[in-house]
Formats: C-alpha cells, structure tokens, sequence
C-alpha cells in the first residue's frame, strides 16, 4: 500500500523514535510490536514537556486553564479516533487496570443473579476481572470456547450461551496471541438480541494499533485501550464508557460533583500525547483521501495500515523472492492457521525438534527483535489446546518495510537449517 506513493514509508519511519536501533542493541528489526509499538517522537518530546509543569488542573491562573484545554482537546481528539455516540472517556492507570474498574462496575452494579459471559480466546486481564467479581456481584462467570483452529471466537460460539439474565460481557477485539480479529459488532448485536441491558464490554488493547475502530458500529458500553501498544508511551491507558455504563454506581469521591471516572489529579501528558497520535494518524491518512475532515482521514489511515501490515504478514508467510515463507518451511505450525482473513499484523508459530526461546535468542542473535510466548497464565488458554508449550510471535506495525520482514525469512532460513 504505502509503496504506491514515493517515499512515504521512510517519512513513516522518520517519526518513530528508535525505528531500526535502539541504544541496547544497536541495528535489529522491531518484530515485538504487539508487545509495544514503537514511540512517535512527538509522543517523546511532548511528554517532557508536560512533566516539567508544576500546575494542576482546576486552579485559577494561566497555566492551569492552559493544562485544561489540553485535556478537553484531547478528548475530541479522542471522539475522532474511537468515533463513539455519547458517553465519555477517561484516562487510568493501565488498560489491564480500567477493564477491572469497567468491570468491576458492570458486576456489582446490575442486579444479583444471572450471568457474566466471556470467552476463552481472552487475555487474563478481562477474564481473570470477570472471575473476580461475578460471584461477589453473585452471578456466574461463564466462558464460551474459541475456534482453536482459527484462533478467534464468533457469534455462533457465544449464541448458546446468552441468556435474558446475561449482565454482563466481554470481548477481545483483536488476540495478542494469535494475532486473530473478532467481529464485535456481530457478537454484540447478538447479544443484545436476547439481553438487550447487558453492558458489553470490550479489550481493544490489541487492536488499536491496526486501525479501523468505530466504536459507533458496535454497540458497546465500554471499550479499552494502552496507549502504549498504539504508538504513545506507558504510564496510563484510555478507556470509554457509554452513558449507560457511566450511571452505574461506582468508586468516586464523596459528594464529588458530576459523573467523572477519573480518580485524583490525571497526567495532563498523558492526554497531550494521545493527540499527538491522532495528528499523526490524520497526517497519515491524508495521503489516501482529500478530506479535511480529521475522522475520514483517520479512517483511511486504518484501511492503508490494515492494507500494508497485510502485505508484510503475506509475505511472512508466503515468502518473497527465493526466500521460503514461514508457512513453506517443514515443520512450522502457524497459530491460527496460515489463510486467515481475521489476522491483524502479526504471525505466531512453532517449529518441530526447535524450542521457542531458542529460536528468539537467535532471531535476537541475528538482529531480529521477536518474543516468546509460553503456556503461561497469559497464553496457556490459546497454546494449550493445540498442544504447544510456547509459540514464536512476531509482531508488525506499519512501519515496518519488506526488507525487514526478508531479514527475519533469512534468518529464519538459517535458523532451520542448522536445527
């Protein structure tokens, strides 16, 4: 995709911090994006900035109304992005801690009985919250089992299990194992066909870095996102609640006024940084659409980053020139199987006779960044069932070019060679 137009990919990677070398390793391909993408350096210098501030929000001089308007902004940005109808967002700590806020609030704030519905393709971070406060809200945690083969989950899975007493449910919008989408739109309309008050909501944490969010299309009370994982930094995460969610009871000060979620005094960086990643999105996308509008030219930077991430995974799999695809070399299973229209940027796979971890250490060895995952308490519920002890993730953003997805095939065609 980005290829169609000279010179853009390298004016791409001229805005992220630490592109193709860090100051650890020196020169190696970014193929552990899924565990944090890579920085803009906006996002860099924005956030020092900001920290250097010594003003609050909420105080009666200039630099205070000045960290206020940042936020306020930050937040239409943030409506541009996610594209919701109504509710509100808000910052937290983490996007593991506000989905256990989302649905900590969701359980205990609907009525005792009936159930809370999630699936088995979820991270830890919205099961294990549903495990933990669907019996103290007295109701049942009840988990529908994902396509293995697939690596996804899909209405059909859910529909036997949604009740007229399901409160509460979860969906992973995107698996950061198998790098496989969900249609949360469907599944949602298919709950709320039967349990039209259940509160639906949804780990983007995955997904948002791929692009193509449009919260208005799917129904949802809730939606999470790390900003990390999308380009800005760690330290907080952006969450949205509908205006359902948000007249729950909830954790909030006393006698405090309005409906805020926020608990304390926010970093105003935080916001600040996220703008920057919806200016950079914008810029990104007026490459592929002449609208001024800011949410057509973030939509049609999803549909190129989709587009392109697509074209690095094909070639990942199918190979490129003389050099095999990871799918063609003997041995390799592919976590989710190897034509999957679901998957977003990212490829995970096992090699017989080879362990996980040594084929990282020599991807690493090689200049290659990738990661294992284990069949630990984060990815034992997808690598368990297909009888894998660990996996091989590698994980793209769009900012990755071809050339380095050859680098990764030659090693890998090294690697083989000498198991």
């Amino acid at each position: 995709m980005f290829d169609t137009i000279p010179g853009l990919l390298d004016q791409i990677r001229s805005r992220f911090a630490h592109v193709d070398s860090d100051p650890f390793q020196g020169e190696r391909v970014f193929f552990e994006n899924a565990g944090g993408a890579l920085t803009l350096k906006s996002v860099v210098q924005t956030s020092a900035d900001y920290a250097a501030i010594p003003d609050n929000q909420g105080r009666e001089n200039v630099a205070s109304h000045a960290l206020v308007a940042a936020i306020a902004r930050s937040r239409a940005d943030m409506q541009s992005f996610f594209n919701p109808e109504g509710g509100q967002f808000f910052v937290g700590e983490s996007g593991t801690e506000l989905l256990f806020r989302l649905i900590r609030t969701a359980c205990l704030g609907t009525p005792e009985g009936g159930r809370v519905l999630g699936s088995t393709l979820e991270h830890p971070a919205s099961r294990s919250a549903c495990a933990r406060y669907a019996p103290v809200g007295g109701k049942a945690h009840v988990l529908v089992e994902h396509d293995v083969a697939r690596g996804s989950v899909d209405l059909a899975a859910y529909r036997p299990e949604i009740t007229p007493d399901t409160r509460v449910a979860t969906i992973l919008h995107t698996s950061p194992v198998t790098g496989m989408g969900v249609d949360v739109a469907e599944i949602a309309a298919g709950i709320r066909a039967v349990a039209p008050e259940c509160f639906i909501i949804v780990d983007g944490i995955q997904h948002a870095a791929h692009g193509r969010l449009d919260l208005a299309a799917y129904g949802v009370d809730g939606y999470v996102i790390s900003p990390y994982k999308a380009f800005s930094r760690h330290g907080y995460g952006v969450a949205w609640v509908s205006d359902r969610l948000a007249g729950l009871p909830r954790d909030a000060l006393l006698d405090a006024p309005g409906t805020s979620w926020e608990m304390g005094t926010r970093d105003t960086g935080a916001y600040a940084t996220f703008s920057d990643v919806v200016a950079y999105l914008d810029w990104l996308g007026s490459h592929f659409t002449e609208s001024d509008a800011p949410r057509e030219r973030i939509v049609a930077a999803g549909e190129a980053i989709h587009a392109h991430e697509k074209q690095l995974t094909d070639a990942m799999l199918h190979g490129t020139g003389n050099l095999p695809g990871l799918a063609q070399i003997p041995g390799v299973t592919i976590v989710g199987g190897v034509e999957n229209p679901l998957r977003e940027g990212l490829v995970s796979f096992a090699v017989d006779g080879l362990k996980a971890p040594e084929i990282v250490e020599a991807l690493n060895q090689a200049g290659v960044r990738t990661h294992t995952r284990k069949a630990d308490h984060y990815s034992a519920n997808i690598l368990a069932p297909m009888g894998l002890e660990a996996c091989v993730r590698v994980s793209v953003c769009h900012y990755n070019s071809l050339e380095e997805v050859e680098h990764l095939l030659e090693a890998m065609r090294d690697i083989t060679r000498r198991g």
